[in-house]
């Protein structure tokens, strides 16, 4: 009688790794029970949900190993031993190359997962859509840190000044979706902080 082999041993932190490429290439709803289970090494429905109980909890998981990795890029918009000018410019630059990456798929995993995603799936939209609203209140906290420090002059409107930051942002990830380069976005970045002046000043 034929011997089997001994069934591979289910690594759990990489089956959440695989889940976090499928996740960010294809988006949350396209990306199918069978796609995951395959990149999990063929594991069973049932082992499936054993080990995540659902879809929706493994995103969660993907979603919170993104954001303690490739993620931290915008960790600096809350870092005020920077002065406010130099915590946004450093998280577009590492945005920007973070998303340009070629080590994963381009884009933000946060904006383009939800993309997508029908009615049904809403939940999923409002997760995403929160993680972004934390990097617009980020931007903004640090706007209004410059104006009160008078880094930036008394007629800034920092609203509108805070949509445009939080916007570019935003952006990166459809421009490196369609092949922009890092080299590209760094000059982007280059041409929206000519907004704010030159370090140190109120333009």
């Amino acid at each position: 009688m034929a011997r089997t082999g001994r069934p591979r041993e289910f690594n759990r932190d990489n089956a959440v790794q695989k889940a976090l490429t499928l996740f960010w290439q294809h988006g949350y709803e396209p990306t199918s029970l069978s796609q995951l289970k395959e990149a999990m090494g063929g594991i069973s429905p049932t082992s499936f949900y054993a080990a995540f109980g659902s879809k929706e909890e493994l995103f969660k998981e993907v979603l919170s190993l993104y954001r303690s990795a490739e993620g931290r890029v915008t960790d600096v918009l809350h870092d005020e031993s920077l002065d406010p000018r130099q915590s946004i410019e450093t998280c577009l630059r590492q945005s920007a190359r973070m998303q340009t990456d070629s080590s994963h798929p381009p884009g933000c995993l946060i904006v383009v997962a939800a993309t997508n995603c029908g009615p049904s799936n809403d939940n999923i939209v409002q997760a995403l859509r929160k993680e972004r609203q934390k990097n617009h209140t980020a931007i903004a906290a640090q706007i209004r840190r410059a104006a009160s420090t008078g880094d930036l002059p008394a007629s800034t409107d920092l609203d509108a000044l805070t949509a445009t930051f939080n916007s570019f942002l935003v952006g990166l990830s459809t421009a490196a979706r369609d092949g922009a380069t890092a080299a590209e976005l760094d000059g982007a970045v280059d041409q929206i902080m000519q907004i704010w002046g030159a370090p140190g000043h109120a333009s």
